[in-house]
């Protein structure tokens, strides 16, 4: 049954993140407070696989889970940006890769019980480097990870990112990684 909305209140707002309260009812039940994190901007991500390479992955630090691990280079949308482009400006500012083919492969909600946030999965194939990083925080260091390596970066669980551990499932598991 789909629950009522009869409207929402902001308990903090920031241009990242805006948690609200809402006012919700299930029908023919109760109605109650539910705390949503709305955010303002989706995120995209590209699964860069260059054959005979590998996947290009970046090795860094999450402080809020204080967790290192492989991740596929991601960030937010841009306002007026389509997320293939935010994709393919994602990669090469934190890559120094150069994305030649982006194709989607899906959209998802990682925590759709609490959160509206969507991440937008692409599959990029072909690379140029460019040159270094031009956000060269984001990472500690890019490597280029053979398909092999990428399972067992996922059994050892060195891909502790969310995103990451489901575009990387997703890409092996429907064979566009080989």
């Amino acid at each position: 049954m789909k629950w009522i909305v009869h409207g929402e209140r902001v308990a903090y707002d920031s241009p990242w993140v805006r948690l609200v309260l809402a006012d919700v009812e299930i029908p023919g039940s109760r109605r109650f407070e539910h705390h949503v994190v709305r955010m303002p901007r989706e995120a995209a991500g590209v699964v860069v696989h260059v054959a005979g390479r590998g996947v290009l992955l970046l090795w860094r630090h999450r402080f809020v889970t204080d967790t290192w691990g492989w991740e596929i280079p991601a960030g937010g949308v841009e306002a007026g940006e389509s997320t293939d482009r935010a994709a393919h400006r994602e990669a090469l500012e934190e890559t120094g890769w150069e994305v030649s083919e982006l194709a989607p492969l899906f959209a998802y909600h990682p925590m759709n019980g609490v959160s509206d946030q969507t991440f937008h999965v692409f599959l990029g194939t072909g690379a140029t480097y460019k040159g270094d990083p031009s956000d060269p925080e984001e990472s500690e260091r890019i490597e280029w990870l053979s398909t092999e390596r990428i399972r067992q970066a996922i059994r050892d669980g060195e891909v502790p990112d969310g995103f990451t551990l489901t575009a990387l499932t997703y890409a092996l598991s429907f064979g566009h990684l080989t």
